[in-house]
């Protein structure tokens, strides 16, 4: 009778765990394996289907993100020579600004600079040539006067649309004058100063007869007016170099236009 009460024991606990609901701590059911099963196989093709489709966009943002990052992390070697060319310009263009200010190093300096400065203004010199124009009595006087007055005002206008186009600001932050804005110098590049007197002198090299010390006076004058505004701050170095080149090419400009005699006689009769 004690053997055969352990038997029936085991017996009932094989029975008990047969049950339904105690099948799950035996054996998983076969229900859950295929619903598991199933689960992830939509999963995986779900996840494949989202690879499959965010596989397009990241292939587009991998043809596109290199050639941002190449141009910004490896730039041109032209890209590279510009923007060091023109940090170069800045610094130097800064170190130049000695009369920028009252606290710089030539403060005192900057009124005559700026007197300097109003020598190669544009209304200054349109105002005298049209008075010099009433006071002439000779053809050939008023002949070049005209061109003259044409070339001031090409000056005018071009700079005027280049600075336009440019829109570069001066290495310091300095207000332009009321003869600025008449002629709409309010920018750097090109500098307008610059290409007037290079304008004017070779102008008047050509057509009026000086001796040698006139002759070199007046390009020394082209040249202190033109890196005088380099001194206050208006504009960097390559503004007036390339101010006195586009003014040169602006008295070759006025050169292939030139008005005759009877068209200046023609306007003045008109005006």
């Amino acid at each position: 009778m004690p053997a055969s009460q352990p038997r029936s024991r085991a017996r009932d606990r094989n029975n008990v765990l047969n049950r339904a609901e105690f099948l799950s701590l035996n054996q998983p059911l076969k229900g859950n394996q295929e619903n598991r099963s199933s689960g992830r196989k939509q999963s995986g093709q779900a996840g494949g289907a989202g690879t499959q489709s965010s596989n397009p966009k990241e292939r587009r943002q991998s043809q596109q993100l290199p050639e941002e990052d190449c141009m910004q992390l490896n730039p041109s070697f032209k890209g590279i020579a510009f923007n060091s060319l023109l940090a170069i310009d800045i610094c130097i263009s800064k170190r130049l600004g000695v009369c920028a200010n009252t606290a710089s190093s030539w403060g005192g300096a900057r009124s005559m600079i700026n007197l300097l400065g109003i020598t190669g203004h544009g209304i200054p010199w349109i105002a005298g040539t049209l008075i010099c124009l009433v006071k002439s009595s000779t053809l050939a006087g008023q002949e070049v006067l005209m061109n003259l007055l044409l070339a001031l005002l090409l000056d005018i206008t071009i700079v005027a649309g280049l600075q336009k186009l440019a829109k570069r600001k001066g290495p310091y932050d300095i207000t332009p004058g009321l003869l600025d804005y008449l002629t709409m110098d309010t920018y750097a590049f090109p500098a307008g100063h610059a290409s007037r007197v290079a304008m004017l002198s070779k102008f008047f090299l050509n057509h009026l007869v000086l001796a040698i010390p006139l002759r070199i006076l007046l390009v020394l004058w082209a040249l202190c007016v033109g890196f005088s505004r380099v001194m206050i701050g208006r504009h960097h170095i390559t503004d007036v170099l390339s101010g006195f080149v586009f003014g040169y090419l602006q008295f070759r400009l006025v050169e292939l236009i030139w008005m005759s005699s009877n068209t200046c006689q023609m306007l003045i009769s008109i005006w």
